[in-house]
């Protein structure tokens, strides 16, 4: 029998038309500066990880831990016993004492965490600061959430924050500020004045921090990590969130925390069980496990700080200008004296004609600042080091 094919079965199959929620969003540099440097066989020392291992004992502990049956959902604010041991850890080093049980919860990395933060409190027409140059998701973050992106610039060359700046955006609508210290990708740390400064200049306002602190334990001597928990009244408005992919060198597994007062948490939580819920099990009870011994979060200062003396004293051979690394496992390098190029293009350079990949500062600001910074990488193994090293020398 003959049929005759409708309309509707010869045309072909179409994807309806969506405005995208991000529309200045494309492929991050983090990826396009990977994806080169593997394609020219370059040392990689753009993108933010370590090459080397964690510690053997820390993956044992998520053998022991799957082992002992810990293969199913967590509660959805983490295990009690990683909670316990995340506020231990905040009291002992910052003075402040947050409750486990509603004042701290897990989360799928840090980045997970800001979002949940954002989308928690900033609602269509807030306004948050964010300064720049800042981490890549925090903007799309504000704009997932409809608020409206405030830009406030550091200090050129020094990256310090400019309080009559900021105190220039503060407004009516603002909902939020956005600080990270230690600084990706500048490398600076906020000092205790500033932090003290912020404290004061929001006491009036009902304005919340959200306060990036991933690379705590990588601030090197003589200075010390200044968190928003050290200030009582900056403590009481803050979300402040860590990684523990940072510190352990485990960034793929991708487990962070938030501690915020308890009403900020519970808006927090509304919002973190709907978009992960909660996180993988075995790793948290293996954190949970691994944080009774303090000595590897406190031996990290010296690790990394023995890393970025190491790297410096190559590049101090070559004719980049070294800026000050006080924080975070970045070093960032002044390439006045080596080229004319902008960043984004002596970066490519840089990838392809001596196989070292590094960042471009200006992919940090959202009008591509061009300052002639560039930055590196060093948690990378001495090995991996030496060889982009031996590569620079040339520079």
């Amino acid at each position: 029998m003959n049929t005759v094919a409708t309309s509707a079965e010869v045309a072909a199959p179409r994807t309806p038309h969506i405005e995208t929620k991000l529309p200045h969003v494309g492929t991050t540099i983090f990826t396009v500066m990977s994806a080169l440097a593997a394609e020219r066989n370059a040392v990689n020392l753009g993108q933010g990880f370590p090459d080397f291992d964690c510690d053997p004992q820390l993956l044992q502990a998520v053998t022991d831990a799957m082992a002992a049956g810990h293969n199913q959902y967590p509660p959805m604010p983490g295990v009690p016993a990683l909670r316990q041991a995340v506020a231990d850890k905040i009291e002992s080093l910052y003075g402040h004492r947050y409750d486990p049980a509603s004042e701290i919860t897990i989360t799928a990395g840090a980045t997970q965490a800001i979002i949940t933060a954002i989308l928690a409190v900033v609602r269509p027409g807030d306004e948050v600061i964010v300064l720049e140059p800042c981490y890549d998701s925090y903007a799309p973050n504000i704009e997932l959430a409809g608020g409206s992106i405030v830009r406030v610039p550091l200090t050129a060359g020094s990256f310090r924050p400019d309080f009559d700046r900021i105190a220039a955006a503060l407004s009516p609508r603002t909902r939020a500020i956005i600080i990270n210290t230690p600084h990706n990708p500048s490398a600076t740390i906020w000092a205790a004045a500033e932090m003290r400064r912020l404290e004061e200049l929001l006491a009036p306002t009902e304005v919340l921090v959200i306060s990036d602190e991933v690379y705590e334990h990588m601030v090197y001597a003589p200075a010390r990590h200044e968190s928003a928990a050290r200030l009582r009244n900056l403590a009481a408005r803050s979300f402040i969130v860590s990684s523990f992919g940072k510190t352990y060198h485990v960034t793929g597994w991708k487990v962070g925390y938030v501690a915020a007062p308890a009403a900020l948490m519970a808006e927090f939580r509304k919002v973190h069980q709907f978009n992960v819920f909660t996180v993988n099990t075995p790793m948290q009870h293996a954190l949970a496990r691994f944080m009774s011994d303090p000595a590897p979060y406190q031996d990290l200062p010296a690790f990394y700080q023995r890393k970025r003396d190491l790297f410096a004293e190559g590049l101090r051979k070559t004719r980049l200008r070294l800026l000050p690394s006080e924080g975070s496992y970045f070093q960032c390098v002044d390439i006045s004296a080596v080229s004319d190029l902008g960043e984004a293009a002596f970066c490519q350079w840089l990838t392809t004609e001596v196989g070292v990949a590094a960042i471009p500062l200006s992919a940090f600001y959202a009008d591509g600042f061009d300052q002639r910074v560039v930055r590196f990488c060093f948690a990378k193994k001495d090995e991996t080091l030496q060889a982009a090293l031996g590569r620079l020398a040339q520079l």
